[in-house]
């Protein structure tokens, strides 16, 4: 009899680590068409030589209706490759905004090269995930040049076809080719076993999540992750501890109101218990400058990620200097404030951190009341400091404006607004026209 490798390799698909592991086989048909090999390159030389004009010229059809776009788009995918619906979730409306945001933000970008590259790049990596494979590309980004024909009605031209051709032709090559260089790096998800689920208040918990094969990043990332429950959705969680010996990993999960995975994550998860993991992202780091001290604003469960830069700075720490960290960890109410034995027991080993609780609404209360951002106005001084903010949008927003008087722009430190806001969940498509923090998503 065939082993389980084999077979997995032989013709099914069904992936490799899920054949050769204890995952429940319930997450195979949501993940079946992801197999972990490098996707095949086209062979063909394609280039970024073609005219953007026609391409920015057509931009304003799209955004005119941009709900009917995004749906004769999947109508058009789907009718003509019904095997790739299983590549999205059941309910499309995120998808749909998220899909349309994304491609207006790359072709108002055309013009920057480098950073149009980044941004495919970035898309082919993130979707690895999905199941989302080389052959992909060509029938969605067809589905693409039908719904830009479309939207330009007796507008359309030879000079458009030309351009938008050779534009999704070369799309598909440059995601193509990441995506290749990330599957010789790592797979496209990791396997997560909970080995400790730790209900801290009646919305949160704390889930300790040991990976399948060890995966790498540094303090201040986030990833994210997939439950049983809800196939092919994804949200985003910052990592909570700085990289351990033991491959471990902590999250802090609030459930919300109508978070399906954060609901899933606290309520129905217990230890044993399988999630799927992305891979590593964030652009928060551990300052590199050992001469400046730390002030940490965490709203909420945005601790997550100031805890692992707290621990990450805390182990590196060597004999001389060390470096103050002053760690401001704000909430609603005392009683949510879950992560304060913890937080002790970083202070008892690093005299250097402070931490300074913080309730917006409690009389009587032992640490600091009031709006965080107004609390963290008062530090005595930010002379030779980094400031890094994480927690909910409008307290990173709230807390930047703050402190721009105080502290210079290069000294405060948070993921992009943007692209938190859209790791947290997608806006509806009746918010697209509104301005677009740590990922704690619902």
């Amino acid at each position: 009899m065939a082993s389980a490798r084999n077979r997995a390799q032989a013709g099914t698909s069904v992936p490799v680590a899920f054949a050769t592991s204890t995952v429940s086989r319930r997450f195979v048909p949501a993940e079946s068409s992801a197999l972990l090999t490098p996707p095949e390159v086209s062979a063909k030389a394609i280039t970024a030589d073609f005219d953007r004009r026609p391409i920015r010229d057509l931009l304003k059809h799209l955004a005119a209706d941009p709900d009917a776009a995004m749906e004769y788009l999947f109508a058009r995918l789907f009718a003509g490759h019904p095997l790739m619906r299983a590549l999205f979730p059941h309910g499309m409306t995120q998808t749909r905004v998220a899909v349309f945001g994304e491609l207006a933000g790359i072709i108002a970008g055309l013009d920057d090269q480098e950073r149009t590259e980044q941004v495919l790049a970035r898309l082919a990596v993130d979707h690895r995930k999905f199941g989302v494979r080389d052959k992909h590309y060509e029938p969605f980004f067809d589905a693409v040049f039908a719904t830009a024909e479309h939207a330009a009605g007796p507008a359309w031209t030879r000079e458009m076809a030309t351009a938008w051709r050779s534009a999704l032709d070369w799309f598909g090559s440059v995601m193509a080719a990441a995506a290749a260089d990330d599957a010789d790096e790592q797979p496209a998800w990791w396997t997560g076993e909970i080995v400790q689920h730790d209900r801290r208040t009646e919305t949160v918990a704390v889930l300790t999540i040991r990976p399948d094969r060890p995966l790498s990043y540094v303090a201040g990332q986030y990833v994210q992750v997939q439950t049983l429950r809800w196939p092919r959705i994804w949200r985003s969680y910052s990592i909570a501890n700085a990289p351990r010996a033991n491959g471990l990993l902590d999250i802090h999960v609030r459930a919300v109101p109508g978070g399906m995975v954060s609901t899933a994550l606290v309520s129905h998860c217990a230890t044993g218990d399988i999630v799927l993991l992305g891979a590593a992202r964030g652009q928060m780091r551990v300052p590199d400058d050992p001469a400046r001290d730390l002030v940490c604003v965490a709203g909420g469960t945005g601790l997550a990620p100031l805890k692992a830069i707290t621990e990450a700075v805390v182990g590196a720490a060597g004999q001389g200097k060390r470096r103050g960290i002053t760690l401001y960890a704000g909430v609603r109410r005392s009683s949510d404030l879950y992560d304060l034995r913890d937080l002790e027991t970083l202070r008892l080993a690093y005299p250097s951190l402070t931490v300074i609780p913080v309730a917006e609404h409690e009389v009587g209360f032992a640490g600091r009341v009031g709006r965080l951002p107004d609390v963290v106005w008062t530090h005595e001084s930010f002379r030779d400091c980094d400031v890094y903010i994480a927690g909910p949008v409008g307290l990173i927003s709230r807390t930047v404006q703050v402190l721009s008087r105080r502290v210079p722009a290069d000294r405060v430190h948070h993921d992009p607004i943007q692209a938190l806001r859209l790791a947290r969940r997608p806006p509806r498509l009746d918010d697209r026209s509104r301005p677009a923090a740590s990922p704690a998503s619902p």
